[in-house]
């Protein structure tokens, strides 16, 4: 009895081309329609690994970790400088969900830059911030904003360490005026000392002292007279609330 074979039935072009366009593994360079491109690794049609994206409109690159298409990892993102034509750094440090996350640098001007823990895009947690006028803070930060125990060195090295909300200076701090050898250490609300104490500190060293210290204060319980002020003011300003 004779045999008969049938020939296998061959896959639609489609398939084959398809299958070639499956995106796993390393890709030397990948555009997308906008003008974006892409080279590094792939898993799943997804940017997975090691690799280096450039967005043609802003003129971005980031190269560093991805994962399922996401910045995940440690990674670097620069900017296309106009008038140089280089590449300028703008943060270098970890990534989460394609948001900064975790430790990192970001650069905000030449002189300007932040070094601290990043969530969610935002400065949170502890960092130090260099000012462009000369100014450091180093201390905790919440929402992209001073937040919590913090010291803010001023660029004529008068400093202020006590506490801050919403970027101000907020609740029981002490401010070292050593131009002029003195301490104040009170209460602030949005950056303005309410109440507290003025002492000479170091006026002998300062580089411009006061034309006369200041008196010993005569009262007998002092301490109790500025606590009684501040319970006062608290009581104030709550019922203000």
């Amino acid at each position: 009895m004779p045999i008969s074979k049938c020939p296998p039935k061959s896959e639609p072009l489609w398939k084959a081309w398809d299958q070639k366009a499956q995106k796993n593994g390393l890709r030397h360079q990948v555009f997308a329609v906008n003008g974006d491109h892409y080279v590094g690794k792939w898993k799943d049609n997804m940017k997975h690994g090691k690799g280096t994206q450039v967005w043609r409109k802003s003129g971005a690159t980031y190269e560093g970790d991805w994962k399922f298409g996401k910045r995940d990892g440690y990674g670097t993102l620069s900017l296309s400088d106009q008038e140089t034509g280089k590449y300028r750094r703008v943060y270098s440090g970890w990534w989460k969900g394609d948001k900064k996350c975790g430790y990192g640098i970001q650069f905000f001007g030449p002189k300007e830059y932040y070094e601290g823990d990043w969530c969610g895009n935002q400065r949170s947690g502890w960092g130090r911030m260099y000012y462009s006028n000369g100014d450091i803070y180093e201390g905790q930060w919440c929402n992209d904003k001073p937040e919590g125990e913090g010291m803010l060195r001023l660029k004529n090295g008068n400093r202020y360490e006590g506490n801050w909300q919403r970027g101000m200076k907020n609740g029981s701090g002490r401010f070292f005026h050593l131009d002029h050898g003195q301490l104040f250490e009170g209460l602030w609300v949005d950056n303005i000392a309410k109440c507290g104490t003025m002492i000479d500190s170091g006026r002998d060293e300062a580089p411009k002292p006061t034309r006369f210290p200041i008196p010993e204060v005569k009262i007998l319980d002092p301490d109790g007279v500025l606590a009684e002020a501040l319970a006062t003011f608290k009581k104030t300003e709550e019922e203000g609330d």
